[in-house]
């Protein structure tokens, strides 16, 4: 058996469909870790945001795109990739953790079939990637009780006509709407022949189910077939943590690594699985368990200021509809949007438009005071 094992719950049982709502892919994603076109399964152009009192603004991403991806596909391209660089695929369900009399650490788990006996694997480390749920980072790591998630709830249509309707198979629609969401916000996602139509709250006693019926209905979706339904929690804040010291690191979902306000997760989850991995090959390398703990720190150095930005930005711009009645007019402004863009697209802070920043500080230093008008 290999000399490491990752707790994945994408090889729990024979392949299934990993629950996301986006599926976005964006160029930096794409570029770093050498996505194939063909798992495109549609490019959009520019996001329509939609205020409170139903305002629309278009935000086109000029001269490029991101590119979304159907996660039944996409999902088992990374298990076959993974393979074909030497992982051993195993099918079956974590059951937990434990140490013999001598220390050394043992991964019990179910077969496919979970009536079957349990079996057992010998490792020097675990790898949890194992979701927003994580098993590993319960049984492990402390930090793993101080969560908080965003539950999201979408359904998968079929992708309707363009023509004559609301629909635009090239643009991500966010709708922005105490209705639809009171501290989130729902969508609207084209994924070529399939579209995801969603939403998510930490609001216990919201009825997300209904708030996504109401949003088909508006975007007049509420006709064409539903293909399936999914839920799932969404982590809001990297743990503080990702390591117990000895024999466990986390990545993905499992660490908490989604982004808040947007709740993006495919870009962060790769960028943490391969800081996990490298951090995997210095402890077994070196026996130093602090190497563990580099996973977090470099992801954190890379990504954890667009992080912050984004957390205290949900934390009040979603907080009541007049207040993202003056995000989505903050929006309008061309600054704004490419900026956005170009930090969203290339994941990183724009710091070569100084002036830029200046003008949307005052804008939207004027729409926290009031001074400006929705």
């Amino acid at each position: 058996m290999s000399w490491w094992w990752a707790a994945d719950r994408r090889v729990q049982r024979p392949p299934r469909i990993l629950h996301g709502q986006g599926g976005a892919n964006p160029p930096a994603l794409i570029e770093e870790f050498a996505i194939p076109p063909e798992l495109l399964v549609a490019r959009v152009t520019s996001a329509r945001m939609v205020s409170p009192a139903g305002r629309e603004v278009d935000m086109p991403i000029n001269g490029g795109f991101v590119g979304m991806v159907d996660r039944e596909h996409f999902d088992e391209w990374l298990r076959e990739r993974a393979a074909s660089h030497g992982a051993l695929r195993v099918t079956g369900t974590f059951e937990k953790i434990a140490r013999d009399e001598n220390g050394r650490t043992i991964v019990h788990y179910f077969g496919a079939d979970r009536t079957a006996e349990g079996k057992s694997v010998r490792t020097r480390l675990v790898i949890g990637a194992d979701g927003a749920s994580s098993k590993v980072a319960r049984q492990e790591i402390n930090a793993a009780a101080d969560v908080n998630y965003v539950y999201a709830y979408h359904e998968i249509v079929r992708s309707p006509d363009t023509i004559g309707g609301k629909f635009d198979e090239s643009r991500c629609d966010v709708y922005y709407q105490g209705s639809v969401s009171p501290d989130f916000y729902g969508w609207i996602f084209p994924h070529g022949k399939t579209t995801s139509v969603g939403s998510g709250t930490a609001q216990k006693g919201f009825s997300i189910r209904h708030s996504v019926t109401a949003l088909r209905d508006v975007a007049g979706l509420g006709m064409v077939e539903t293909i399936r339904r999914e839920g799932a929690p969404i982590p809001m804040k990297p743990l503080k943590r990702w390591d117990n010291g000895h024999d466990v690191v986390l990545a993905g979902d499992a660490a908490g690594v989604v982004a808040p306000a947007s709740g993006e997760g495919i870009y962060y989850a790769m960028v943490g699985g391969r800081l996990a991995g490298e951090a995997a090959v210095r402890f077994l390398e070196t026996g130093r368990v602090a190497e563990l703990a580099q996973a977090r720190t470099r992801f954190m150095k890379a990504h954890g200021r667009v992080f912050w930005i984004l957390g205290v930005m949900q934390h009040f711009w979603y907080s009541s509809d007049k207040r993202r009645e003056r995000f989505v007019s903050i929006c309008r402004d061309k600054d704004v949007q490419e900026l956005t863009w170009q930090a969203y697209m290339h994941k990183k802070l724009v710091r070569a438009k100084p002036l830029a920043h200046i003008r949307i500080f005052f804008k939207d230093l004027a729409h926290l005071t009031g001074i400006s008008r929705t």
